[in-house]
């Protein structure tokens, strides 16, 4: 679904991506690990044409991202879908106008089908019935469904997360990660997901990514990367905080991090 071939994105001096060469497989839960200045942000704005790499390429659906046009790109990002962090909804809209946003901005469907599709992806996520509420109203877990609610009602190949568990507490995770993989069976889609939390990667990823500053440090099944044996892979999922890769606090470094994660 996705290939990514000699990627290169630097920031003055630093080097988000170093000549990265990865792919998704169609139709997998593949997670992009990495601690803070990593670079996995950088490399998940390059796989959805928000950031143009240095050099090198990336193919989405045999398709070319870099260099490509914004008419062309905004054509193909109509064939992705997106859960934010933060779930980046409109406050001033409720949930139902949240969700109908994307049908209304990309299509002309009328209104009665915009009611049954939005709430059909209600239904999808648990949420059916909460239509007239405003995000405001609604618990963090809540408001991360309605977000993938969003995601998913222009039907996409592909869904991309930026930590979708971040500020979850342990049942709401647990919630999240459950729709994801359930998502991605019941509508055969592609799934990206950029991750720091180790417990929810294992339980959702077909396959796993691990960056460590702008280097592919581990690539494979979950259960190839549970069972690495490199020094670097095992002081990451377990949380060691001695090891081969080094915690630095510095001005420069936490500059950094706030750059490229």
């Amino acid at each position: 679904m996705i290939r990514v071939e000699n990627l290169v994105k630097r920031y003055g001096n630093i080097v988000a991506s170093n000549n990265l060469n990865c792919h998704f497989e169609k139709g997998k839960v593949t997670v992009i690990l990495g601690g803070s200045g990593s670079g996995k942000s950088t490399l998940l704005r390059q796989l959805t044409g928000l950031e143009q790499a240095d050099s090198g390429a990336v193919y989405f659906d045999g398709v070319n991202l870099t260099g490509l046009s914004k008419k062309k790109l905004y054509v193909l990002r109509k064939k992705m879908g997106m859960l934010f962090q933060g779930s980046a909804l409109f406050n001033y809209l409720n949930i139902f106008e949240n969700i109908a946003f994307p049908l209304r901005e990309h299509t002309k469907i009328a209104d009665n089908i915009i009611k049954t599709i939005v709430t059909m992806k209600l239904e999808m996520v648990g949420l059916r019935g909460t239509e007239n509420l405003m995000p405001s109203q609604l618990s963090g877990g809540m408001m991360k469904r309605v977000g993938l609610a969003r995601a998913i009602v222009m039907d996409p190949k592909i869904i991309f997360y930026d930590e979708p568990t971040s500020g979850l507490d342990p049942i709401s995770t647990g919630v999240i990660d459950k729709l994801i993989r359930d998502l991605n069976k019941t509508l055969n889609i592609t799934t990206v997901v950029v991750s720091h939390d180790i417990e929810s990667c294992f339980r959702i990823a077909d396959n796993i990514i691990i960056l460590f500053y702008g280097d592919i440090i581990a690539s494979g099944t979950a259960q190839e990367i549970r069972n690495s044996k490199d020094p670097r892979v095992k002081q990451f999922i377990n949380g060691d905080p001695e090891g081969p890769i080094p915690f630095t606090r510095t001005s420069k470094n936490y500059l950094d991090e706030i750059l490229i994660d």
